[in-house]
């Protein structure tokens, strides 16, 4: 598989979702979640003009680029002109809402003197391996590339010109193509239209479809055709405008904290409805799972993969659903998803695919249960449904259970009990954001049984019950917060530390206030160890690194969770113009789209890993909040 790190783009609907590079390349295309299936290692469309090899829409030295998505909605648009022959290609990329399909429209205009014959291409290579075997396959004008399970259609309302179903690696680069087959076994293919010859000033639209089906569903042999057929009858236009007023309607539904309507900087405004736009491209829909991001590094190259569900996210990305006014989105994400992943001893894993089942893990992390329980009083704030704990208290009491058993193991010092990771899935032992999350479950349990005792006030025997619960946790966080204090603050360093092992400040400290709640943000301690961060954390740009001699990904980037983080926590203590300066250089360092990375590339001061990712976008909101709460933009 290509290699192919940075998905600068992303269009697609409920079913069908697909990332782009900066030039208009389709590098993803994913059926159903985010997570799961990716189908597309290589898609490149070419022109072939007059008697030229081909001409890459989106890599060509002659090619200059521009790129915008139509405001406030998930349709993307590519401009490519090419200078040498002087044709200018206007891509538009979307997924009309409730299909199957994407759609890919290129009007091709000749703005040259002189008369062009274009010939369009498209070469498509589907990923394929041993238990996952893709042929290709030429029938109803569509090349249909097929496996077991699902065929991938690519198709026009024009017939094809002609068609290579073997061998189409070697002959696509000179615009020439052909061949007897009709189908073949082979994952990659190509096929080409005849636009006829353009006159100067004349322009010409091809629309191609991206149809994905289950073939459980529609049998290529009988049904496939009558589909295709379907889709190639619909009024395109008619969809292009339901789908870009859909995507309008949602974000003006959900501008909650009327940032549209404020005097602020375009770039807040593009990041703010950028987050609208991409939480429900994120969401499993049918689960309530949620995903990290579209996948960057499928064969491992650089990271563990990133587009799976961390519960352990939902603390903060829930957060920010609700912000939006997602609540539902936020509910079914603890109601159903939550409910459907939990162990039967009460944990929860580290990751899991956004259909609810057991992602690739390299171990667990006590964070991801107290998590869920901190998560599920933090939306109950927001909403004040008590029935929605009600709901969920078996759940959250079997969640509660475990982190007992854990947090008896290491205050007895037992250390009987598999071991940890910790924030950043790094360090395997006891840190201090772990144990302190486990604190933030256990008080966040005692608050939302003050809740329940007013609905159980008939009923004494519950009552009886809920406060004997409530006495162990109240011991069990003065133990944890004792536990903390006498062994987490380093004398030396005038500090907390995050583990017991190489003592290092790290950003997660800020866990412990917020949003844990353990430590009072006015402590001494707790000052001193926030000089530190800044001393240790903070890089010459202005953002701040995870923790000392942080090197993932090259080290020394800036995150925007990291800076958020503490520009959140600045905002608790009244440092109102130190968070507005970390905020804004989250703000300047967002993409052209407005979509926030992982990191930050300091000279660049532009994503430099994973660009999109939810958990960044969900901490903008939360601080733009705050921001707004305190009337300071």
């Amino acid at each position: 598989m290509r290699i192919k790190y940075f998905n600068d783009g992303l269009v697609g609907n409920n079913n069908i979702k697909a990332s782009f590079t900066k030039t208009g390349e389709m590098i993803r295309l994913l059926y159903g979640s985010a997570d799961y299936k990716q189908f597309l290692d290589t898609f490149h469309p070419g022109v072939k003009v007059n008697d030229s090899n081909l001409i890459y829409l989106h890599d060509d030295i002659n090619n200059a680029y521009s790129q915008e998505y139509i405001e406030n909605t998930n349709i993307l648009e590519t401009q490519i002109f090419n200078t040498y022959f002087k044709i200018r290609v206007t891509q538009t990329d979307f997924a009309p809402i409730g299909e199957k399909f994407l759609v890919k429209k290129y009007v091709i205009k000749n703005e040259n003197d002189i008369d062009l014959n274009i010939n369009f291409l498209v070469y498509s290579k589907i990923l394929t391996n041993l238990n996952n075997d893709t042929s290709g396959y030429v029938k109803n004008n569509s090349l249909i590339q097929y496996n077991h399970d699902f065929s991938v259609c690519t198709f026009s309302n024009l017939p094809l010109y002609n068609k290579q179903i073997n061998g189409a690696d070697n002959n696509f680069k000179t615009g020439v193509i052909g061949g007897k087959d009709y189908i073949g076994m082979s994952s990659s293919s190509a096929i080409s239209y005849d636009l006829g010859t353009l006159k100067p000033g004349a322009e010409k639209t091809i629309n191609l479809y991206v149809y994905i089906n289950k073939n459980k569903d529609k049998n290529l042999l009988t049904k496939l055709d009558e589909e295709i057929d379907r889709i190639k009858s619909l009024d395109l236009s008619k969809l292009e405008s339901e789908c870009k007023q859909y995507w309008k309607d949602m974000v003006k539904a959900h501008d909650t904290l009327d940032v549209n309507k404020k005097e602020l900087s375009n770039k807040i405004k593009k990041i703010y409805n950028r987050s609208l736009l991409l939480f429900p491209l994120l969401v499993n829909e049918k689960t309530g799972g949620i995903s990290a991001g579209i996948e960057v590094d499928e064969d491992k190259t650089k990271c563990g993969r990133y587009s799976y569900c961390w519960p352990r996210d939902a603390v903060f990305i829930t957060k920010a659903l609700d912000i939006a006014g997602m609540e539902e989105l936020s509910e079914k994400f603890y109601s159903k998803f939550c409910k459907s992943t939990q162990n039967k001893n009460g944990m929860w894993e580290q990751r899991f695919f956004t259909d609810g089942r057991l992602a690739p893990c390299w171990g667990y992390q006590i964070d991801e249960t107290a998590s869920v329980v901190l998560g599920v009083y933090d939306h109950f704030n927001f909403t004040k449904n008590k029935n929605f704990i009600k709901e969920n208290l078996k759940m959250l009491e079997n969640a509660i259970s475990f982190l007992k058993q854990y947090i008896d193991d290491i205050l007895d010092e037992k250390f009987e009990m598999q071991k940890s990771y910790d924030l950043w899935e790094e360090f395997e032992g006891i840190s201090l954001y772990s144990v302190s999350a486990i604190f933030g479950a256990f008080s966040s349990m005692i608050e939302m049984y003050n809740e329940l005792k007013k609905m159980y006030e008939n009923n004494s025997k519950k009552i009886d019950i809920i406060l004997k619960e409530q006495e162990v946790l109240k011991e069990y966080c003065a133990r944890i917060k004792e536990y903390c204090k006498n062994n987490f603050y380093d004398e030396e360093k005038k500090s907390y530390v995050r583990n017991l092992v190489d003592r290092k400040l790290d950003i997660s400290l800020l866990g412990t206030i917020i949003p844990f709640n353990m430590f009072d943000k006015d402590n001494e301690k707790i000052k001193n160890t926030i000089e530190k961060i800044d001393m240790l954390l903070r890089t010459y740009t202005g953002g701040y690194i995870r923790y000392e001699d942080d090197g993932y990904m090259g080290g020394y980037n800036p995150w925007p969770i990291a800076t958020l983080w503490i520009a959140w926590y600045y905002l608790e203590i009244g440092e109102d113009e130190k968070a507005l300066e970390l905020f804004s250089f989250v703000t300047n360092s967002s993409s052209g789209h407005g979509f926030l990375g992982e990191q930050i590339n300091n000279d660049a001061m532009k994503p430099a890993w994973v660009i999109g990712l939810t958990w960044s976008h969900a901490m903008y909101l939360i601080v733009l909040d705050k921001l707004f709460q305190k009337s300071i933009l």
